[in-house]
C-alpha cells in the first residue's frame, strides 16, 4: 500500500485509519501487506531501522536521495495480533517539516516533487525490499504509482505482471499542478491529454491514478456510484463513467480495538449494550467537561467532531440552528475549519449560554468522551465518501442524524438512526426533530441504542472484499 499517511504514525483524516487498520486485517486473512508513507519530521526513527539505504530518486537533472526505514506496527488488544511492516522514505528536504501537506492554510509549492519521489520511492521498495504482486494506492499523494508503472517502467521485468488498484478517499482533493509539473516529475508529455492526466489545463494526480490504474475503489457503495454524476464527480465524472467496469465500492470498516465502549481508556466509564449506565456518567462528564450545567442531563446531547466545512453541511446547519435549538437540545462541538464556520460555531456557545459547547481544534481524546456522552451524533454532510464518525457513534450508542448520501446512506439505516435526502436546513431541522421525539420514549430509546450498539462494522469484511479483489486483478478467481 502506498499512501500519504497511516496510523499511529501521520494522521489528517479518516485516510490515515484505513492505511492504519486494513493491513493488519488482511494480514490476518493471510495476504501479505506491507505499507509506504512518508517519513515526516514528526515521525520518531528511534523505534525503526534503515533497511535500504540511498536509492537515488531521478526526476530529470534532480536528484533526491532516500533512505528506507521499516517500523512495525502492532495493533493494541489483540492476542498476537500479526505485524504489519511500514516503509519510511525518509527525504529531510521533502518530508521534515512542519505539516504533512503545508503551513498556516496554504499547500507546500513543491508537493508535486513530494509526492512524486513517494510514488517512485514505493516502487524501490517493492524493487528491493517487498516483493509486491499488487500496488493499492490510496487518493491523489499516491496517484503518480499507476502512470509510473505504465510509462517509466513499463519494460522493467521486475514489474511484468504487477497490478494496480487506485482508492479514491475523497474526490474533492484531486492534487492539481501547473503543467509544467509533467515534465519536473519526469513523466511523458503524452500523459497530459484529456484521457490521460489532462484536468483542464493543469496535471491532476488523482485522474493518473483514475486514468491508468489496472482497477479503481471507493470508499462504500453509494459514493461509488455517485462519483460518477455531474453532481459529485467534481469534473471527473466522465473519466469515472468510462472506467465505471473496473470501479467498485467497499466500505471502509473501523477498528474496534481503538473504539469500544466497553475497552476505552479515554473514557470516564466504560458501558456496554447490556449494561448502559456508563453511558450517563460519561454525559454527566461530558456536560461538566464543556461547561454546561447540571440540569443539561434531563435534554438531549448532540455531539459533532467535524471538520467546519460546507463538505460536511455546516452551511444548513447555520439556517437550521435556530429551529434545531427550539426543539429544547444542547450540543457539543469539536473541530477545526473553515474561518467562518469557525466563528458561528464558536458563536453558539453565547447564542445559546448553557446549551452549547464548543472546542475549537484537534482533540482524540476529547473526541471519544464526545462519542460516549452523547445521546445524538449530528453529520448533515453534502456528501461524504464513507464516514467513520457515525459508525463509531453507533458503536457507543449516540445515535446518528445524518445526510442519505455515500457512506452515510450505506451504513445507517432505520432503527439505527435517522436519515434525511433533500440537502436543507428544512430537512436536517426535521431529521433532529424526530430523533428528539424518538429520545423521550424511554424504553424504545434504549432499544434503539443497543440496536445501533449491536452493529458490526470491522475490517474483517471489508478486508475479505479487498482480498478478493486482488485475487481478481492478479487472475487467481
Amino acid at each position: 500500500m502506498v499512501s500519504s499517511e497511516a496510523t499511529p504514525l501521520a494522521k489528517t483524516g479518516g485516510l490515515a485509519d484505513v492505511v492504519g487498520a486494513l493491513p493488519a486485517a488482511l494480514r490476518e486473512l493471510g495476504d501479505d501487506v506491507a505499507v509506504v508513507i512518508p517519513r515526516y519530521g514528526s515521525i520518531d526513527l528511534k523505534k525503526a531501522r534503515r533497511v535500504y539505504d540511498s536509492p537515488a530518486v531521478h526526476l530529470g537533472k534532480a536528484v533526491y536521495n532516500v533512505t528506507i526505514y521499516l517500523a512495525e506496527r502492532d495493533r493494541a488488544g489483540l492476542d498476537a495480533p500479526p505485524r504489519v511492516p511500514i516503509y519510511l522514505v525518509d527525504c529531510p528536504p521533502l518530508y521534515a517539516r512542519k505539516g504533512l501537506y503545508g503551513e498556516a492554510g496554504m499547500d507546500y509549492p513543491d508537493n508535486h516533487i513530494r509526492f512524486a519521489v513517494l510514488a517512485r520511492a514505493a516502487v524501490a521498495v517493492a524493487r528491493y525490499v517487498f516483493q509486491t504482486e499488487v500496488f493499492h494506492c490510496h487518493d491523489w499523494q499516491a496517484g503518480l504509482v499507476a502512470p509510473y508503472l505504465r510509462t517509466t517502467y513499463a519494460n522493467d521485468p521486475t514489474f511484468l505482471g504487477a497490478k494496480t488498484l487506485f482508492t479514491i478517499h475523497n474526490l474533492g482533493y484531486q492534487g492539481l499542478f501547473p503543467k509544467t509539473a509533467l515534465a519536473e516529475v519526469d513523466l511523458d508529455p503524452d500523459l497530459f491529454v484529456p484521457e490521460g492526466m489532462e484536468f483542464f489545463g493543469q496535471v491532476s494526480y488523482i485522474k493518473g491514478g483514475i486514468a491508468y490504474a489496472d482497477a479503481l475503489s471507493t470508499v462504500s457503495p453509494t459514493y461509488a456510484r455517485e462519483i460518477q454524476t455531474p453532481e459529485f464527480g467534481f469534473g471527473l465524472d466522465g473519466a469515472l463513467r468510462a472506467r465505471t467496469g473496473v470501479l467498485t465500492g467497499i466500505l471502509n470498516g473501523v477498528d474496534y480495538s481503538q473504539w469500544n465502549p466497553e475497552t476505552d481508556p479515554h473514557l470516564p466509564a466504560r458501558y456496554s449494550a447490556a449494561d448502559l449506565s456508563g453511558k450517563t456518567v460519561c454525559k454527566e462528564r461530558l456536560l461538566r467537561e464543556f461547561g454546561l450545567p447540571a440540569e443539561a442531563m434531563n435534554r438531549p446531547l448532540i455531539g459533532m467532531v467535524s471538520r467546519f466545512t460546507r463538505q460536511k453541511g455546516i452551511d444548513i446547519l447555520v439556517e437550521a440552528a435556530a429551529d434545531i435549538f427550539a426543539e429544547g437540545v444542547c450540543l457539543v462541538a469539536l473541530g477545526t475549519g473553515d474561518p467562518e464556520y469557525e466563528e458561528f460555531v464558536r458563536s453558539l456557545a453565547s447564542d445559546y449560554p448553557g446549551r452549547a459547547g464548543v472546542r475549537i481544534g484537534f482533540d482524540d481524546a476529547l473526541a471519544h468522551r464526545i462519542e460516549a456522552g452523547a445521546d445524538l451524533f449530528l453529520m448533515p454532510s453534502h456528501y461524504e465518501p464513507c464516514g467513520l464518525n457515525q459508525i463509531y457513534s453507533l458503536k457507543y450508542g449516540a445515535i446518528p442524524v445524518v445526510r442519505a448520501t455515500g457512506g452515510l446512506d450505506d451504513t445507517i439505516e432505520d432503527g439505527t438512526g435517522f436519515k434525511f435526502r433533500e440537502y436543507s436546513a428544512a430537512a436536517l431541522s426535521g431529521a433532529v426533530r424526530a430523533a428528539v421525539a424518538a429520545y423521550s420514549e424511554g424504553d424504545s430509546w434504549r432499544a434503539t441504542m443497543r440496536r445501533a450498539m449491536s452493529r458490526d462494522f470491522s475490517w474483517a469484511v471489508s478486508a475479505k472484499a479487498y482480498s478478493a479483489l486482488y485475487a481478481k486483478l492478479l487472475g487467481r478467481v
